[in-house]
């Protein structure tokens, strides 16, 4: 598997990736995470344009794709019932989805982000016990509660290589 920006000419693959997405979280008892067109064309668009969307393929076959930013999250700010480990510089990873073809996708994301950072941050939704079981799998720390967009509460979650 590969991993490499995403390109404008890919985004109707990307939002069939989107949208098989929200389909598994219904079916998996996760229906409030991604409603609708989440997350929206115009986000899918600019975070390609900002070099910030990642797709993994193998023989040209998009397999998923995610967003991926050293930049701060200023949802990540302000964090209740916890607090994050450290404050050190980090990743952000957001928007992780799977074509659902191969297993093992998020993994060989992880690796590649720790390969840039070895301090990663993540948020997913209370229902999302997939999200959940796969970030606590691969080392992450659940440190309390951020607000999405003001008034959305995600689980955060922070990785950091020991």
């Amino acid at each position: 598997m590969n991993i490499r920006k995403a390109k404008l000419q890919e985004l109707e693959q990307i939002e069939a990736i989107y949208a098989r997405a929200r389909s598994y979280m219904r079916q998996t008892g996760n229906p409030n995470q991604w409603q609708d067109k989440y997350p929206l064309t115009e986000w899918v668009v600019r975070d390609i344009e900002n070099g910030d969307l990642y797709v993994c393929e193998e023989e040209g076959e998009l397999l998923g794709v995610f967003y991926f930013s050293l930049e701060p999250d200023p949802d990540y700010v302000v964090i209740e019932d916890g607090a994050w480990r450290s404050d050190a510089p980090h990743g952000i990873i957001h928007r992780v989805a799977s074509s659902g073809i191969r297993k093992g996708v998020f993994p060989f994301i992880l690796n590649y982000c720790k390969g840039i950072i070895g301090n990663i941050r993540m948020d997913t939704h209370a229902e999302n016990k997939v999200m959940q079981h796969v970030l606590e799998k691969q080392g992450f720390v659940h440190c309390g509660t951020v607000y999405v967009r003001g008034d959305s509460p995600r689980m955060a979650y922070q990785f950091i290589e020991e």
